[in-house]
């Protein structure tokens, strides 16, 4: 069996309903609801929008740590590890939605790739809100929470519609200047296909070089237009998604550090050491003895 099994996983999109495939509910009554107690770090299989009006805490991505505060928005993406720590009770809305809901609602999966909201392994931080920003969310909020406890006909659709709005407009306030949107047209496929490829092969290649022959691209047109995206190169996105695992490994199973160098395609333990020190600044023992 995977180690990685023993993580947390939620399947259910709403824990009173297995067979919706949406739910809204606003934070400080989900806190009522788990009595403040803190869950343990877990995934989800679907996606997550977190909008915090208030709070006091942290709010901890695949191991990145952020402020709980007012006024941001979370995004979290099917399998990332997260974990909210509240140290009171926190006021805002939290939506979370299934591929099946955007399937059910003819919203194409190109949609939410589309957008810069769910990007994976710490690529893109909380969205920050002025006074006006966070009212206009928190209207397309209430007015969601209001279509999912009605008995409307056409209850689903409404929500489907009211939702991709609300992704659109926070997408809207995090996109890049228009200068730069034939970059992202150009780019988009390219970036695509790449963090496909990373998912599928980072455990056996570790370089640029061998995704841009992949894409059959150059590793200087990869580098260039993966960071006029991101903001971060090829070989950092890399890097980053190995370190993720990495931690994960150490952090949710009993395997050694040999067998997870191994696992990860390092040829020796040394070399996965080294490298897990320079993208953490800890060893590999030292971040298992911390965790």
């Amino acid at each position: 069996m995977d180690k990685q099994d023993t993580i947390k996983t939620y399947e259910q999109v709403n824990r009173e309903d297995a067979s919706a495939h949406f739910r809204v509910a606003k934070m400080e009554d989900y806190y009522e609801l788990r009595k403040g107690k803190v869950d343990a770090p877990h995934r989800h299989n679907y996606y997550t929008v977190l909008l915090v009006k208030h709070a006091s805490g942290r709010h901890i991505i695949d191991f990145k740590e952020y402020k709980l505060i007012g006024d941001l928005v979370f995004f979290v993406s099917p399998g990332q590890v997260h974990q909210v720590i509240e140290y009171e009770k926190s006021y805002g809305y939290i939506l979370t939605f299934s591929t099946q809901f955007l399937i059910d609602n003819y919203i194409p999966l190109s949609f939410i790739e589309d957008l810069n909201l769910f990007n994976d392994y710490g690529v893109w931080p909380p969205m920050n809100l002025d006074n006006n920003q966070r009212t206009k969310l928190e209207n397309h909020c209430e007015e969601i929470l209001d279509f999912y406890h009605s008995n409307s006909k056409f209850k689903n659709q409404a929500i489907g519609a009211s939702l991709k709005l609300l992704l659109i407009y926070c997408n809207n306030l995090c996109t890049l200047s228009e200068k730069d949107t034939q970059v992202i047209q150009a780019g988009h496929s390219i970036l695509k296909n790449f963090k496909n490829s990373v998912e599928q092969n980072y455990t056996h290649w570790h370089s640029s070089a061998e995704y841009a022959r992949y894409l059959n691209i150059s590793t200087d047109h990869l580098n260039r237009t993966i960071k006029s995206l991101i903001g971060k190169t090829a070989k950092d996105y890399i890097q980053t998604r190995i370190c993720i695992a990495a931690k994960r490994l150490l952090y949710f199973s009993d395997l050694t550090t040999k067998e997870i160098a191994y696992q990860l395609g390092f040829s020796e333990a040394s070399n996965f050491s080294t490298f897990f020190k320079k993208c953490a600044g800890i060893s590999p023992s030292e971040f298992r003895k911390n965790r």
